[in-house]
C-alpha cells in the first residue's frame, strides 16, 4: 500500500481536496480531526495534556478547549509542546487505522502539520494544496466567524507557503481558477498505476 500525505496552509482547502479523493473510494485518514477526537478519548494523552497544562484542562463535558487556547495561541512554545504531546497518540491510532486498510491501493492522510510533526518521515509522497493568502484569509474568515488580523496571525504560525510547498511531491492548486477535479484525477490514476506497476509510471 502506498501511503500519500496531504496538507496545506489554513483555508488552501485540503480537506475540500481530501473529500474528492474520498469520492473515488480513496480511504482517508483525517489526522486533525482524529487530534481532537483522540485529546477526549486516550487515556495517556489526556495525564499527558493535565501534566503539562493542569487539571483546568479538562470539563465535566470533555476537553476544555477555550482554556487551551489561552496558553497555546498566544505562545509558540506552548503550541509546539501541545503538538509534541498530541502527535505520537495520533501516529499511533493512524497507524492502527492504516492495518484495516491493506486492501487499498493507496491512503490519504490528511494533516496540517505534516512537515511541522515529522509525519512526512512515515510517507511515500505529500501533496499539497496551494491557495493565495488572500483567498486563504477569506475562506478563514467566513468559515471560522474570525477577523482578518485573527486568521493573518494563525497563517504566522505556520510554514511559508513556498516553503510547504517546495517540500511536496505533489501540488493541487486550489485558486479557484483552475478545475480541482481534474488535478485530483490525474494523481488519483498515477497512484493506482503506481501500486500496480514495477517500474514507477511518470506524471506529465
Amino acid at each position: 500500500m502506498i501511503r500519500v500525505g496531504i496538507t496545506g496552509g489554513i483555508g488552501s482547502g485540503k480537506t475540500t481536496v481530501s473529500r474528492i479523493f474520498e469520492l473515488l473510494e480513496v480511504p482517508v485518514y483525517y489526522a486533525d480531526e482524529a487530534a481532537r477526537r483522540l485529546m477526549n478519548e486516550d487515556p495517556l494523552l489526556k495525564e499527558s495534556i493535565i501534566r503539562e497544562f493542569g487539571e483546568n484542562s479538562y470539563g465535566k463535558d470533555g476537553l476544555n478547549r477555550a482554556y487551551l487556547s489561552s496558553f497555546v495561541f498566544n505562545d509558540k512554545e506552548m503550541l509546539l509542546k501541545l503538538n509534541a504531546i498530541t502527535h505520537p497518540a495520533v501516529l499511533r491510532d493512524s497507524e492502527d487505522w492504516l492495518q484495516k486498510q491493506r486492501s487499498a491501493p493507496y491512503t490519504l492522510r490528511e494533516a496540517a502539520l505534516i512537515f511541522e510533526s515529522g509525519i512526512d518521515r512515515h510517507l511515500d509522497y505529500v501533496i499539497g494544496v496551494s491557495a493565495p493568502e488572500e483567498l486563504r484569509i477569506s475562506r478563514t474568515m467566513d468559515r471560522d466567524g474570525l477577523e482578518k488580523e485573527a486568521v493573518i496571525k494563525r497563517i504566522e504560525r505556520q510554514f511559508k507557503e513556498d516553503d510547504k510547498m517546495s517540500r511536496c511531491n505533489f501540488v493541487i492548486y486550489n485558486d479557484e481558477k483552475k478545475p480541482l477535479l481534474p488535478q485530483v484525477l490525474k494523481l488519483h490514476d498515477y497512484f493506482l498505476e503506481l501500486s500496480s506497476a514495477q517500474v514507477p509510471p511518470k506524471i506529465e
